[in-house]
Parts: structure tokens; sequence; C-alpha cells
């Protein structure tokens, strides 16, 4: 059936018996595998890094600074695929993320120096920043208020998918056919979505695979439920509140941690246990998996405390704390000499950032209203950036030390003790700052 206004108006609620359709989880399918490409992608290069610095004689240093490369684009690449894809629109403006982050991918493959390789991670960098405005954007087209929840979950599980994957396939890539071959592979992936995209994806207006009841149903709550934008907020006012302050705080301490075990994780298994990167890594699958358990059970505990009766903030709080003292025990994973015993405590922290992650977002619209909401995420995602290119310095130098002292596990024992101890700093900060998240009138 075709959609037109005169069958059913845009906002008419379709009878509870007339079938909606569910062509709007076309869209979100889409989504998710965006997402799951995008993390393979940027993840890649974690595995092939020992691989890479026996070809290029790279340090820790050096390794580091492709990271700060990409931190640097993809801080820049959210403010303008932010700002732009408001103008060309979710197709176009997905279409340019994805083959430009794809494009760089497999320039990976002809780089011959480490200054190649941090353009090729700039560009990814760049490139990949489009895809959570294109996303959210595309959720907020795509489908009433009641359910953007639920799709954001799902294509957001796709970075979990991701780099579950990752230790599967580049593995097998890397053992076939070489590192060059790796990042051609998994950069041309990326079109194949793109072909995908550019026939299934329309904007509910425009599309012919779009019937008219789940059109109406779609734009059902634009009546019932209106966004209202009372103004604007600048970023300067946003600074005057200390609630700002917990949230820059929060993010800025422990974005980087999850950048961390994303990037230095393959090299760490490597280093310690000699795991053969060109064989599926079961312990980094096992890690990564856990991050989908943490995430869900993250929303959930707060959300089922609340429903106890606890005040938002007590709930919050105290759910944020669990999940910080969760963290610690990786401290601890210098005295296991079991390499299962330390994929368990590692795999407990991941968990435990994805819940921790899960609770801070939300912070922002517990303690703002709608309309600065994303002011705030955007002035923490920065913070969170910036964090993600300073960290790496620090775990560049932190491994050449002890490299240089013939014991580069020490180094990611020391790694480990900032990792336990940064969520516990953030949560006291976050406390000191906002103590009962009171919410702001602006």
């Amino acid at each position: 059936m075709n959609k037109t206004v005169d069958t059913l108006p845009p906002k008419e609620v379709p009878p509870v018996h007339q079938a909606i359709g569910k062509y709007r989880y076309t869209v979100v399918a889409l989504l998710f595998f965006a997402t799951t490409i995008n993390y393979l992608d940027r993840q890649i290069i974690g595995f092939l890094k020992p691989e890479l610095t026996k070809e290029f004689g790279w340090t820790e240093m050096d390794y580091s600074k492709i990271i700060m490369a990409f931190q640097l684009a993809y801080a820049a690449g959210f403010l303008v695929f932010g700002k732009y894809i408001e103008k060309i629109g979710t197709k176009v403006g997905y279409i340019l993320s994805v083959t430009i982050w794809s494009i760089a991918a497999i320039f990976h493959a002809a780089a011959k120096s480490t200054f190649g390789f941090g353009i090729a991670r700039s560009a990814l960098g760049l490139g990949e920043a489009g895809n959570f405005p294109a996303a959210i954007k595309s959720v907020a087209e795509w489908f009433p208020k009641r359910e953007r929840a639920l799709a954001t979950g799902i294509f957001n599980s796709g970075a979990n998918i991701g780099a579950v994957a990752a230790p599967l396939l580049i593995p097998w890539l890397l053992a076939a056919y070489g590192w060059q071959e790796a990042f051609i592979v998994t950069g041309a992936v990326g079109f194949v979505w793109l072909a995908c995209w550019m026939i299934f994806y329309q904007i509910p207006a425009k599309s012919k695979k779009l019937g008219a009841a789940e059109y109406a149903y779609i734009h059902s709550d634009d009546q019932t439920a209106p966004e209202t934008e009372e103004g604007k907020v600048s970023w300067g006012k946003m600074l005057q509140y200390r609630q700002t302050w917990a949230f820059v705080f929060g993010k800025f301490l422990t974005d980087p941690i999850w950048w961390f075990f994303l990037l230095w994780l393959p090299d760490y298994f490597s280093s310690a246990f000699h795991l053969n990167l060109k064989e599926p890594g079961w312990p980094l699958v096992i890690i990564y998996t856990s991050t989908t358990i943490g995430s869900i059970g993250g929303g959930y505990l707060s959300s089922y405390l609340i429903k106890k009766g606890w005040s938002v903030f007590k709930a919050r709080k105290v759910a944020m704390l669990v999940f910080a003292i969760s963290v610690v025990p990786i401290i601890f994973a210098k005295y296991a000499g079991n390499m299962w015993v330390i994929v368990g405590l590692i795999s407990l922290a991941a968990a435990a950032h994805q819940a921790w992650s899960a609770n801070i977002f939300t912070t922002a619209s517990d303690m703002f209203p709608k309309k600065a909401v994303s002011s705030i995420v955007g002035i923490g995602g920065m913070a969170g950036a910036v964090g993600g290119i300073l960290f790496p310095m620090l775990v560049g130098g932190i491994l050449d030390y002890f490299n240089q002292l013939g014991n580069k596990t020490a180094g990611y024992n020391l790694i480990f003790i900032l990792c336990g101890s940064a969520y516990l700093l953030a949560w006291l900060l976050m406390h000191l700052l906002a103590p009962k998240m009171d919410r702001v009138e602006v």
C-alpha cells in the first residue's frame, strides 16, 4: 500500500487491528551493520600491531602517536559531521562517512612508514566520526519517540559485535594473506554495506518500501508528545555549572580506558602470554563479549533501584559506585600467573566500563533539561576524546621504558593500576561536584 495523505494522514494513529509494518527495523539493521564495520575497521590495527612493529620497527611511542592521530581526527569529525548531516541529510551523510572511512581503511595497506599510517588513521577517524551522528538522526527519522531507545540500543550493540568479530576474523586474514590484505578486505566490506544502504534506505517521506500505516505510526507522537525547543544553550553558559564539570571529568577520566582495552589488549596478550595473533584470539572474544552483558546489566541495575523507590540520583550514584569498584580488581592482574584468571579480571573491568558508560550518559539528562542535553553530551564527548589523545602518550612512554628494561609486562601491570583507579577517582570528583545531581534550570 502506498502512503498518501488522503488515505491516512501522517499524524493519525493507525487502528490497533491494522498491521503497522516493520520496515523501520530493516533500517535499524543497516545501522547495526554499519556500527559493526565501524568498530572492526578501527580495531584491526591493534591485532596487527605485533606484525607491524616487526615490519616498521615501531616503538610504543610511535604506535601511541598513530592512535593519537586517529583520536584527534575523530574528535574533529564529530563537530564536522554533527553540523553538516543536518544540512545534507542522513542518506548522503552516511554515504560520505562510510566512503571516507572505507577508503582510509584500505589505504593502510599502501602505507610505507609510521607517518603514512598516521595519515591513514587520521582519515579513518574523520570518516568514522560520522557514524553515530548519522545513525542517531536516522533513528529519529524512522522511529516514534517511544521506540527510539530500543532502536538505538540495537544499532549500538554493533560496537560490541565488531569488537568480538575482530579477534576471529583478523587473525585468519593475517595468517592466510598478510597484513596488507587484512586492511584491504576489512575496508572493502564498507562498500558492500554502501550498496545495501543506497538500495534500501530513504527518508520515510520518500521511501517507496514504506506502507502508509507504518508511516503514520512513525509520526504518531508528533502531536501527542511534541519536542519543545525553548532556545539554544551555548557551551559558555553550560561551563558555568558544577554539574557540567561533573560530567566532563567523568568522561575525561574513563573514556580513554575503553580505548586502551580496544587497542592495546591484543599486544598485551601477545607480549605476556605469547598469544599467536595469527590464530583466533579466544581470550579477546571472551573479554569483548562480556561488554554486551555489562552494557545491558548496567542500565538495568539503576532502573531496578529506581523502580524499588530509590531517588534517581541515589540509584545512579550507587550503581556507578558498584561499577567503579568492579574495575578495581584489574589492579591485581600482576599477581595472577594464569592467563584465564587475567582474562576474567579484564572481562570484569571491560563489562564494568560499559555499565558505567550506560549510566554516565543518563546523568546528562538527569541533571539538565532536554534542550541542553546535546550540548552537555558534546562537551563531555570532547573531554573524553581529549583524554583519549593524552592517555596513549602516557601508555607509550610507560611501555617503552619497561621495554628497555626487558620487562614489558611490568609496564602493562602499571597501566592496569591506572585503569583500576580511574573510575573511583571519576566517581569521587562527580560526587564532590554534584553530590545530589541537582537539576540545572537553564
